[in-house]
């Protein structure tokens, strides 16, 4: 289960990639909510295992935008729990020279958890 109501509703949403741009917004726009929200400690070992994948895909993109508006991050989201054994690409179709292009380009929240995005694909038109 996961602790935190706006993260728990978010995951909850129809589609994944609403969901991380809902995040990235409400983080740049300074949701003063959400980020507070960030701040009270995740139990992730209570977190079913569907829950930790986007947890820790979700963690990647929060640490990354916290860190660009200048917040700190709070510990519990970077547990090594949230990280991915294999390397994870967001993206519906990807050729093996964009695995490597995404390996080498994306920030370092990212890198550490295994988890590799494509920015044009995040981010709303």
């Amino acid at each position: 289960m996961i602790g935190n109501r706006h993260l728990a509703e978010l995951y909850e949403a129809v589609d994944e990639d609403t969901a991380f741009n809902q995040v990235m917004e409400m983080i740049i726009s300074n949701d003063y909510e959400f980020i507070e929200s960030l701040n009270k400690l995740v139990d992730i070992s209570l977190c079913e295992a569907e829950e930790l994948i986007f947890l820790t895909k979700v963690a990647a993109i929060i640490d990354y935008y916290l860190q660009i508006v200048g917040k700190v991050v709070p510990q519990w989201l970077r547990d090594e729990m949230l990280s991915f054994e294999l390397s994870y690409y967001h993206s519906r179709r990807i050729s093996d020279f964009e695995k490597i292009r995404l390996i080498y380009t994306c920030p370092a929240p990212f890198r550490s958890r295994n988890a590799y995005f494509d920015f044009d694909a995040l981010t709303r038109v």
